[in-house]
């Protein structure tokens, strides 16, 4: 056990590269769940075709088999990605795929009257999706967020596959010099587990913001519909 931990140098590099991979994969993922999304709801049927698109056939592939595609099959002809990009590109697009929906549903499940006090008060698209829906809408996303970032940062253990040494790939490099199989798998067990909790008090703090943020604007403000019900043309005097 001893060997397995005078290698924290290993264990440090290794720990830095999940992260970074985890990171930069995550904003991938984070834009493109975010245009992809909002194209979802969008009431032009060729931009909901483009969701659904980029949704089914991301989603519908092995991160692996895309982290191969673009590793050893793209430089075949002619397009050559470095080892860090090919991994961000496969883990942001196989997750951004998820993410799309998580938008798109969290968008409608905004109360319908929200969106109709938005067309009342003669809101345009984009005022609508930044001033009212989006608002809303984060507060049921960052729940599912928190779950497939994590699900991102153990997808990256794949990338030792292709020559990155990440936690995973340092774990076999110390097992193999050592021999002490129990004792390397356990620290990368253990490393990988604290990474997750650290990522899941990033997301529950995000989530206690937005729930601060809405708690104090909703009693202090009048509602959406509220303005609706007052503004002139909107109801009928008798």
């Amino acid at each position: 056990m001893s060997d397995v931990l005078d290698s924290y140098p290993q264990w440090l590099d290794g720990a830095w590269v999940t992260v970074r991979l985890t990171l930069l994969g995550g904003a991938l993922a984070l834009v493109l769940a975010l245009i992809f999304g909002m194209a979802g709801t969008s009431r032009f049927p060729g931009v909901r075709v483009l969701n659904r698109v980029y949704v089914e056939f991301f989603r519908g592939n092995a991160t692996l088999v895309l982290l191969f595609w673009f590793f050893y099959a793209l430089p075949l002809i002619g397009l050559r990605f470095s080892t860090t990009f090919a991994a961000v590109l496969a883990l942001g697009l196989n997750v951004g795929a998820y993410g799309a929906e998580v938008v798109r549903g969290s968008i409608n499940a905004v109360p319908k009257a929200q969106f109709e006090a938005t067309v009342a008060l003669n809101f345009t698209p984009y005022q609508r999706m930044r001033r009212v829906l989006l608002p809303q809408a984060l507060a049921l996303m960052l729940p599912p967020f928190g779950n497939l970032v994590i699900e991102l940062m153990k997808g990256t253990a794949i990338v030792s596959l292709v020559g990155l040494v990440d936690l995973t790939r340092v774990s076999k490099n110390i097992q193999g010099s050592t021999g002490e199989t129990v004792a390397a798998f356990s620290v990368v067990l253990v490393l990988y587990f604290i990474v997750a909790q650290i990522l899941q008090l990033f997301v529950r703090y995000a989530e206690r913001r937005v729930d601060r943020m809405l708690g104090r604007r909703l009693p202090s403000e009048p509602s959406l519909g509220t303005i609706a019900a007052g503004a002139p043309g909107a109801g009928v005097s008798s």
